[in-house]
């Protein structure tokens, strides 16, 4: 019988061995990678930061008793109190259906303009839109919010006001 045919086979998984071993212990990182981040996690990330419920920028100053002179019981320590909600203004059912369309078109806008040679000319417009309509309601405050987050060179190029963006004392 002819072991010519085995010595090369012998010497042909030794080489695979040799390489599959030289190949785990000095290649690539040891670290799994971070899946790269696409365009649908940024919409998310888009939707969570614009549709956040608003909060105060700084919570009101906590009132101080005043010291009173030495009494016979102590004067009761102040509550915490949580840091109140704003109160936008309620629009009617009509116009929160209204509202809410022309939000949702404000939201897939903005989707769009982050996509190669798109822009975000119609959701400035319908955020200044919403804007005008119902100036004290929630879906101007998320207008407001979506004008101020766009980059810097969108915000020239769109002549976006510092007025148009200002939140007052909310976030």
């Amino acid at each position: 019988m002819n072991t010519f045919w085995l010595k090369i086979a012998g010497l042909a998984v030794a080489v695979v061995v040799g390489i599959v071993v030289i190949g785990s212990l000095t290649g690539g990182d040891s670290q799994p990678k971070e899946p790269e981040r696409t365009i649908y996690d940024q919409w998310e990330e888009d939707d969570e930061r614009l549709m956040a419920e608003p909060e105060f920028n700084e919570p009101p100053a906590a009132v101080q008793p005043v010291e009173q002179p030495a009494q016979a019981a102590p004067a009761p320590q102040p509550v915490a109190a949580e840091p109140p909600k704003p109160q936008f203004k309620q629009l009617s059912p009509e116009e929160e259906i209204e509202a809410q369309k022309l939000w949702v078109w404000v939201e897939n806008q903005r989707k769009m303009g982050r996509l190669p040679v798109m822009g975000y000319g119609q959701m400035v417009k319908t955020c200044r839109d919403i804007i005008q309509r119902w100036p004290e309601s929630k879906y101007a405050f998320f207008a407001k919010r979506a004008l101020g987050d766009l980059p810097e060179r969108y915000r020239k190029m769109y002549n976006i006001t510092d007025e148009e963006i200002d939140l007052g004392n909310l976030k």
